[in-house]
């Protein structure tokens, strides 16, 4: 069995699926690529047994077959290899593998393609079609909030809700919740399913290098999802998403507008001078004045900043986590941005705040818990 593939070719496409593989595996054979050797293509899987990336290269081949490629040594190899053909050789009874470079021969052990897990089909899946920037601005604006609580696997992973009207990504961890609704988008039907993390982390990877639309199917236990070259399937979180609706707040009468980045760039300050442990700030607001400030008694570290603002409500103090409020600015695009608050023992919630061309289409709503402030 042998064919001729195009080394930086196919290093591009084994670094866009290599993220899949683990440090440490419950089957070695998972420490491989599976590589499916067709006439004019190549299909190389990996895999952790909840998570799979396929992609596809172009070869030349004249006889099919399969292999299980280790895959270290093999990336390590063809990163320092300039452009050039290789040529692959395998020995279908040891497995043995042959490359053939401009300049080398290099030899390394395969093993037997049967060995490799399954790779799941979607069967009675659903599908829904959409564009690969709208996926990863999905991801990004949420994923931030997801938890890392085992014991509650739910919140590990982000809620998608498919809708006739709208398509919803949630997450949250308890103390921030990210919601995220596409006005523009619908499914065939409703469905609700909860996605993990470590596949969405590997999409964001691949939407980032590719502008391309991105179908999904799904069914009760898996979701596949195709973009391009690329192909992820992974096994949906079992359990009920808590109800999130029920958390965010609906009256709040104090509604604070200010510049984003001048916001994020004094929490990141004062944050510095914040307590280790909770990164507790604190928001003092009277009138058109926003003051920031930040105390770690246990060093004697104090910072404080003031910003004019536009302020309607009562004047208010409330402690946040500093760290939160970063990761929800950090993901909002828009100018200026509204937070809005009833009381300091209540949850605060963040708007994006103007007149952005995505405002029609895009709703995004981030809510962060408070702090107890020290008196």
């Amino acid at each position: 069995m042998k064919f001729i593939v195009s080394s930086s070719q196919l290093l591009k496409q084994l670094q866009a699926i290599s993220g899949v593989l683990n440090t440490s595996n419950p089957l070695p054979i998972l420490d491989n690529f599976l590589f499916d050797i067709y006439k004019s293509e190549l299909v190389v899987s990996a895999s952790d047994l909840e998570t799979t990336m396929t992609t596809r290269i172009s070869i030349e081949a004249k006889k099919a077959g399969r292999i299980a490629v280790p895959a270290r040594i093999l990336l390590d190899t063809l990163k320092t290899f300039p452009e050039q053909p290789l040529t692959f050789s395998v020995d279908e009874s040891t497995f043995a593998i042959e490359i053939v470079s401009d300049n080398g021969k290099y030899k390394l052990a395969g093993h037997n393609a049967e060995d490799y897990p399954h790779i799941p089909e979607v069967a009675g899946a659903k599908s829904l079609e959409l564009p690969g920037a709208v996926l990863l601005s999905a991801i990004n604006k949420t994923i931030f909030a997801t938890g890392n609580d085992e014991l509650r696997p739910v919140m590990c992973g982000v809620f998608c809700q498919i809708g006739k009207e709208a398509l919803t990504f949630v997450a949250t961890d308890a103390h921030k919740l990210a919601r995220y609704r596409r006005k523009d988008i619908a499914g065939p039907a409703e469905a609700a399913f909860i996605l993990p993390k470590k596949p969405l982390n590997l999409l964001k990877n691949v939407l980032g290098a590719e502008d391309t639309r991105v179908k999904i199917n799904y069914n009760d236990s898996n979701a596949f999802f195709e973009a391009g070259q690329i192909s992820l399937i992974c096994r949906l979180i079992d359990g009920r998403y808590p109800n999130y609706e029920a958390v965010i707040p609906s009256d709040n009468p104090n509604k604070l507008v200010i510049d984003r980045m001048a916001f994020l760039n004094s929490i990141k300050r004062i944050s510095i001078f914040s307590n280790k442990t909770t990164y507790q700030i604190r928001l003092k607001i009277a009138g058109s004045e926003l003051e920031v400030s930040a105390e770690d008694l246990d060093f004697s570290n104090a910072a404080n900043e003031r910003h004019t603002c536009q302020y309607k409500g009562s004047d208010m103090e409330i402690g946040f986590n500093a760290r939160f409020l970063m990761d929800m600015l950090s993901n909002i695009d828009t100018a200026e941005v509204l937070l809005e608050m009833s009381a300091p023992n209540r949850a605060g919630v963040l708007f994006p705040y103007g007149s952005p061309d995505s405002a029609k289409t895009e709703d995004l709503l981030m809510l962060v818990m408070p702090v107890m402030l020290n008196a």
